[in-house]
């Protein structure tokens, strides 16, 4: 879920503050910090070329719970690709695909009952510019998506009440990413996840832009 300001209000850390201050007021165990990093890569390709095997864009996220894995979102052609984290130096090498702008999701963790959330800001490398407020919600018992829809919406809506009585100007949303197109099954994986941020990702800038 990534937050959306009010119309003429603007992000900033205060509100973060205190939806980490509504997690605690549900009784929400800190559980110490995580982060995911993303990086949006473009192709290198010193010649034009008409190939669509080509992907002219990748997402590369390496995960919080997952550092030794790096993970590709190919978007044009609906793939979430896995791979070795050594993948990265691969690619400076062979020079195929540039780093252009790299992403820091990054917060603190939380345990409440069967549920982990992870709530945190969205900032470029190597700056402190807040570029948005997200907050992920995992339902420990169940792996099965379908399964567990209809208790992550019931938790969707008590957060959004209790959110609600802060008076914050702006609210969550959430977005869910379109798996099947991806050839993800029922069985939620890290590259569900990966998923997620990559979509997540795309509502950030939308927001921004608009």
């Amino acid at each position: 879920m990534h937050w959306q300001p009010n119309p003429g209000t603007t992000l900033n850390s205060q509100i973060l503050t205190e939806l980490c201050q509504c997690v605690e007021g549900f009784n929400g165990v800190k559980d110490g910090r995580w982060k995911t990093a993303m990086t949006f890569y473009r192709a290198m390709s010193r010649e034009p070329t008409s190939s669509s095997d080509i992907p002219r864009d990748l997402l590369g996220l390496v995960l919080h719970d997952h550092p030794s894995k790096y993970f590709f979102v190919l978007r044009v052609h609906r793939l979430v690709v896995e791979a070795d984290f050594s993948i990265q130096s691969i690619m400076e090498k062979l020079q195929s695909y540039k780093g252009r702008v790299v992403l820091n999701f990054e917060g603190f963790q939380y345990q409440l009952g069967d549920f982990k959330l992870r709530v945190g800001k969205c900032i470029p490398a190597l700056s402190e510019t807040l570029r948005g407020i997200m907050m992920e919600v995992e339902y420990l018992p169940l792996s099965s998506i379908e399964r567990s829809r209809p208790l992550l919406e019931e938790f969707f809506d008590i957060w959004q009440e209790t959110v609600a009585r802060k008076s914050l100007p702006g609210h969550f949303i959430h977005i869910e990413a379109n798996f099947a197109e991806y050839g993800l099954e029922d069985h939620y994986t890290s590259q569900h996840t990966a998923l997620q941020y990559a979509s997540c990702m795309a509502q950030l800038m939308a927001s921004v832009r608009n």
